[in-house]
Order: C-alpha cells, then structure tokens, then sequence
C-alpha cells in the first residue's frame, strides 16, 4: 500500500471524528484550549492505538488466511465503505445533540465509537504487510488536527459537508478493496 493510499485512509477515518469535534465545538459556549485539544488527544489516540490491535490479531491469523486475504480485504473495506455510504444517506440531525468534552466517559465511549473501523482497517494492513508504525502514527496524528480543526470550526461548514465526504470516503474505500483484489488476482 502506497503511503497516498493511507494519506486517504487516514482522511477517510477522520471524518467520524471531525464529525463528533464539530458538535462537541457547537456544544463548547466558548471554548478553551484544553477543551480543543481534548477530542483530539481523544480521537487521535483511539484512532492510532485501534488500528495496532488489528495488525497484531492480523498478523497472528495471516499463515491460515493467506490464500484468499485479498478477498478479506474488500470485505473488510466494502463493509467500511458500504457503512459509510449508508450513514450519508440515513441523516441524523446532529445538532440537537450536545457533548461536553469534559466527560471522560462519554469521550472514552465516542472515542471508541469513531475508531472501530480503524480496527478493521489495522487488520487490512496486516494481510498488506503495511509498516504500521509510520502508518497508525499518520493515521493519529491526521485525526488528532482534524479533530481539532472540528472543535473550532464549529457549524460553520462540518455538518454541511458531512454526508458528502461520508459518501465520497465510503466509495473510495470500496474501489480501494476492489483495486487490492485485482491487483493479486493478476
């Protein structure tokens, strides 16, 4: 995998977590700097630290799946996609709802919630024999500053274009997984 292709995953596993920043900055009356940082100390590291966890089962399973793990790999990546493209169309109207960043918990929980699909992308990488360590280091610190980037952007243009680079990102993982399995079925 091409360091493009994860420069463009890690655009793509960032776009939940630019999501949730924007509402927690909308939630933020005023916010400070800690309250800024938060979702991207949050994000970033859940986004970094999930991705590892799947290279490492990846890695353990790789000898028994060897033989068809280009097919596991547009599974993975059209489940991704096919999960993004759905949440673009399926709107939810995310501005009712409030986030305080303060919330450990509830941060832990959104953190989790936003980097599950890194999981199955560290697995991706596995079967890939990507180096994971400059590519999860990428990937956090890309989610990192674009959750910042979220807080303080606030309304003023993240949840217009939200579904559109949920769609945009859910198709682009698909042809992804479809450019993988063709290239190891040559």
């Amino acid at each position: 995998m091409s360091l493009p292709e994860i420069v463009l995953i890690a655009l793509i596993l960032s776009i939940d977590a630019f999501a949730v920043s924007i509402i927690i900055g909308l939630s933020l009356e005023k916010s400070k700097i800690w309250e800024t940082l938060l979702p991207g100390i949050y994000f970033g590291s859940f986004q970094a630290f999930m991705p590892l966890i799947g290279y490492f089962s990846g890695i353990y399973f790789i000898d028994i799946i060897k033989d068809f793990d280009h097919w596991i790999v547009l599974f993975l990546l059209g489940i991704i996609g096919g999960k993004m493209i759905m949440d673009s169309i399926h709107k939810k109207d995310d501005k009712k709802i409030k986030i305080d960043p303060k919330k450990v918990l509830k941060m832990l929980i959104l953190a989790i919630a936003t980097s599950i699909d890194a999981l199955a992308i560290g697995v991706t990488f596995a079967l890939l024999k990507v180096n994971i360590l400059p590519a999860v280091l990428l990937i956090g610190s890309f989610t990192f500053f674009i959750s910042i980037i979220g807080v303080r952007l606030e309304n003023k243009i993240g949840l217009k274009y939200k579904t559109k680079a949920a769609l945009i990102g859910g198709i682009v993982l698909i042809l992804l997984g479809l450019k993988i399995l063709i290239e190891h079925l040559r």
